[in-house]
């Protein structure tokens, strides 16, 4: 596949494994297409590289505060580049939030910073593992503000966007979506709990009343089992719903893309791994997975 602009990859935290995955890019039959953000010094002389240098000496596994604001800088330069039409999409290699935020920057993480650079007011995290895609309807949030902040209003512009990114970034015209319950048995006809009927299921009818194929709310213990039946993408309410299902289906393969902004970018399914950092013992796969699907997007 040859792409009429490069993909551009952010190396990420330089003390984690982001550099060493980034390294395997150059054995990529993807190489051609890819520039990578990141400091020259940490990365195979055969990848083209922006060279952003860091300030501070980088120690492998010993991530340093004094490069946050370097880091940060690169990933505005490689979204600037998708967004000026120089690049053709954006992958992430991991960082590390408390690393960023003890630099006394206010980070909570890639998507909601991509939303700010970009003006985009929901993205919307997919993972994705082979045909399993699993949306969330709130990200980087304590689970006890979870249940305030789901409403009915925000449901049904989360399934929108998931709905158009389903569409246009993976080419499926009428895709079918689950949508999670919050509470287990989806609230058990209100036993449980009263936002399955009184807020998420309002949505699902909404949706249903454009003509879109959509079901739910659905107990997620259910949701993902053979007997829930074919699903384009399931929607999981919260964090630690959805992402558990993907990583035991596809962990080291999965891939994280955001849905809602005006440029491609895709991202690995882990974090920095500064145990293993500088050892050699990274598996660069979720970010060739990455890759391969920032492409097939931006080829479509």
């Amino acid at each position: 596949m040859t792409l009429d602009k490069p993909l551009v990859v952010t190396a990420g935290e330089p003390a984690g494994i982001g550099p060493e995955i980034c390294n395997a890019l150059a054995d990529s039959s993807l190489a051609k297409n890819i520039v990578v953000v990141g400091d020259a010094s940490l990365l195979d002389e055969r990848l083209q590289v922006i060279d952003t240098p860091f300030p501070a000496r980088v120690v492998a596994g010993k991530p340093n505060p004094d490069n946050a604001q370097t880091l940060l800088d690169g990933l505005k330069l490689a979204v600037n580049g998708c967004l000026q039409g120089k690049f053709s999409g954006l992958v992430t290699a991991p960082l590390a939030k408390n690393v960023i935020a003890d630099s006394g920057v206010a980070f909570t993480g890639h998507t909601e910073f991509l939303a700010e650079l970009t003006q985009s007011p929901l993205p919307v995290m997919l993972l994705v593992a082979g045909n399993l895609r699993v949306a969330l309807a709130s990200t980087h949030l304590p689970l006890r503000e979870v249940a305030d902040y789901i409403t009915t209003d925000r449901l049904v512009s989360v399934i929108e966007v998931l709905h158009v990114g389903l569409q246009s970034r993976f080419g499926i015209d009428e895709p079918e979506v689950i949508v999670c319950g919050l509470n287990p048995h989806a609230g058990e006809s209100g036993h449980l709990g009263d936002e399955d009927d009184a807020i998420i299921a309002p949505a699902v009818e909404m949706m249903k009343r454009r003509g879109w194929k959509i079901r739910g709310p659905l107990p997620a213990d259910t949701a993902f089992t053979p007997s829930a039946g074919h699903a384009d993408a399931v929607l999981a309410m919260y964090h630690d719903q959805g992402l558990p299902v993907i990583k035991y289906a596809g962990f080291g393969k999965a891939v994280n893309v955001t849905l809602g902004l005006p440029i491609i970018r895709t991202s690995v399914d882990h974090g920095t791994a500064f145990d293993i950092a500088g050892k050699n013992l990274a598996d660069p796969g979720s970010l060739l997975a990455a890759v391969e699907l920032a492409a097939s997007m931006a080829a479509r």
